[in-house]
């Protein structure tokens, strides 16, 4: 069997594909080695708010997180060559239901509520978050620093973050948030929406912000590959299969070349790992696909802070400047903040620290009677 090193660098830039499975097989001490000493390095929030005490623990944070990068990095070559002379291992089947959240934009702005999962034997976290439709590495990472991805505690219960902000848009048909890294797909006659994480594109491949319409439709697409990334993978046209990065369906919008689709690579999703293209869930892109119809509208934003309401209370969900085009990030927070008609309910001091975080999580800002306010996010509250 012949190395595909295309694949190789793809994989690596996804932090690949159910790496514990293979450990359990093969027991590769040098690689697990690799990722133990990896996976020390996580983010502590300070004890009480101090901006500055945060900001120079989000600067050590990112040392930290780059040399945890170049670590994995090392440990993932390893696991790909060897995986790749391997063949492909056994996967679990992912199973997709549809699932509408109903919603209001003036009182019920928060879709979905935390919900509980429980550690299985051979469970990574990275299967754990594709089971509950979300990314780890953009949504799991953060609240569980300290557990081991790979090997997770058997039996333990974690909350899973299944609460998001639906964004500050018309919502008419597709939206797609690049910095939450989330799609929505509304149901506005009906008052209801679905949402699905994505991986987008990487530095200097970023998707394009602007309002589009779906063009075309393809099942099992093959993929015209650009001519800067030929040389790369050695082909003009990569059929469909198991190593074709579209998978099993592509929806291609009215912006190049640009689309909607699966992908070969599942824990891609939630991260920077495509040249500009929407990679989703295989599971997610077989429920999405025979709703969307040609000419379906498809706004792609840009909108790291959102504020929304439910049950009479206030929330902000903040997400990180992932493509750094906002240069003041606490007085865009405040802006927005002020453009909303419940800016004076807010406690300042709830709000600045989820501005400060930016961990992605539904937070209640609201300002209760006589200072009493909630000193938890929802999902903190879960795990008391």
């Amino acid at each position: 069997m012949s190395l595909n090193y295309a694949m190789v660098v793809d994989v690596l830039f996804c932090n690949v594909y159910h790496i514990r499975h293979f450990f359990s097989i093969l027991n590769w001490r040098c690689v697990f080695f690799l990722l133990d000493s990896a996976k020390g390095f996580s983010y502590t929030a300070p004890s009480k708010f101090e901006p500055d005490c945060i900001m120079t623990q989000a600067s050590e944070n990112m040392k930290k997180k780059n040399i945890k990068s170049v670590i994995r990095s090392i440990a993932v070559m390893l696991y790909v060559v060897l995986f790749l002379w391997r063949g492909n291992a056994v996967a679990e089947d992912f199973i997709r239901e549809l699932k509408q959240y109903p919603y209001n934009l003036y009182h019920t702005s928060v879709i979905g509520s935390p919900t509980w999962a429980e550690i299985k034997h051979k469970d990574t976290l990275l299967d754990v978050a594709r089971r509950f439709d979300l990314s780890y590495y953009n949504e799991l990472e953060f609240i569980y620093p300290h557990i081991d991805e790979w090997i997770p505690p058997v039996g333990r219960h974690l909350a899973m973050p299944t609460i998001w902000i639906v964004p500050p848009t018309k919502h008419e048909q597709l939206v797609i948030n690049l910095p939450e890294q989330r799609l929505y797909f509304f149901n506005k006659a009906a008052g209801t929406v679905q949402t699905y994480p994505i991986g987008i594109g990487d530095e200097g491949w970023e998707t394009p912000i602007g309002v589009f319409h779906i063009q075309e439709k393809r099942p099992n697409p093959s993929w015209y590959i650009p001519e800067s990334l030929q040389a790369k993978y050695g082909m003009k046209v990569m059929p469909p299969g198991p190593d074709n990065p579209l998978g099993d369906y592509m929806m291609k919008f009215s912006a190049g070349a640009y689309g909607i689709h699966g992908t070969n690579i599942p824990w891609g999703v939630g991260g920077l790992v495509s040249h500009g293209c929407i990679r989703m869930y295989p599971e997610d892109v077989k429920v999405l696909y025979p709703q969307v119809k040609i000419g379906t509208k498809l706004e792609i934003m840009y909108e790291p802070v959102k504020i929304g309401v439910r049950n009479n209370c206030i929330f902000v969900e903040a997400h990180p400047d992932i493509y750094l085009r906002i240069p003041n990030y606490q007085r865009y927070a405040m802006d927005k903040l002020k453009q909303t008609p419940f800016a004076d309910k807010v406690d300042m001091k709830r709000f600045q620290l989820a501005i400060f975080l930016q961990n992605g999580i539904p937070t209640e800002i609201t300002r209760a009677p006589l200072g009493d306010y909630a000193e938890r996010t929802i999902l903190n509250s879960m795990l008391q």
